[in-house]
């Protein structure tokens, strides 16, 4: 009974931003945004992301293309994961330069 009502909810619905094909574009347009997150690290955030994550404007197209390749959840989501690697980075390289003193 309980999967007569799921199936009869939108039967017919595929969501083609989940398929391989466009996962794959996402991914890379992702990865092509955190690069030059990482490229660009010594200039100055200007721009404001999702989730409070700053990027420098020269990092604004590759932003845009990432936004637009991936479903808006996932970019909060890699947005999330991204900004608590950088935490967990800074602060295990804050431990090491205080370390021995």
């Amino acid at each position: 009974m309980a999967l007569e009502a799921y199936s009869s909810q939108a039967p017919d619905t595929v969501h083609t931003d989940v398929l391989s094909e466009a996962r794959i574009a996402c991914y890379k347009a992702r990865d092509a945004f955190y690069a030059c997150l990482e490229k660009e690290s010594n200039k100055k955030p200007t721009e404001i992301a999702s989730v409070g994550l700053l990027y420098p404007v020269e990092c604004k197209k590759n932003r845009e293309e990432y936004v637009k390749q991936c479903r808006p959840t996932w970019v909060k989501h890699f947005d999330r994961q991204y900004c608590a690697k950088k935490r967990v980075q800074r602060l295990l390289d804050d431990s090491e330069s205080r370390r021995g003193v």
